[in-house]
């Protein structure tokens, strides 16, 4: 099974831009779509975006398209999550895991393959 460890969170103002790292230090992810998710305490964790192992498709949910854009570095094991434009909201836990995706027309929902997860990386924005 892959294990991945996420890195880059961090405390920025309302505006402002981070990037996540996510890397593979168990097993290969080279041929599976690697997904980023979110949670904040008291909700169910959410799915924020997806690429899949080839790069060729990349998908988001609505609040965080054309702020958020994922990309991938299969050499170095690595996804990354470039945020920016960075709002309160987008205040939470920020998990990688393997996933999946499900569109209905211009609407993606990003879910995960397992239920297995790392520390992750928190990332806060506030003034």
């Amino acid at each position: 099974q892959v294990q991945l460890v996420e890195s880059g969170g961090g405390s920025v103002q309302p505006g402002g831009s981070l990037k996540l790292s996510c890397i593979g230090s168990r097993g290969t992810m080279d041929y599976t779509a690697i997904g980023w998710f979110r949670q904040v305490p008291g909700k169910e964790r959410e799915g924020v975006s997806l690429i899949s192992s080839n790069s060729d498709n990349r998908y988001y949910i609505n609040s965080v398209k054309g702020r958020f854009t994922i990309s991938r570095d299969n050499a170095k094991k690595t996804v990354y999550l470039q945020m920016d434009g960075l709002k309160p909201e987008d205040t939470a836990v920020y998990f990688c895991a393997p996933g999946r995706s499900y569109c209905s027309g211009a609407v993606c929902s990003v879910y995960p393959l397992f239920d297995y997860w790392g520390q992750g990386t928190q990332v806060t924005v506030s003034s």
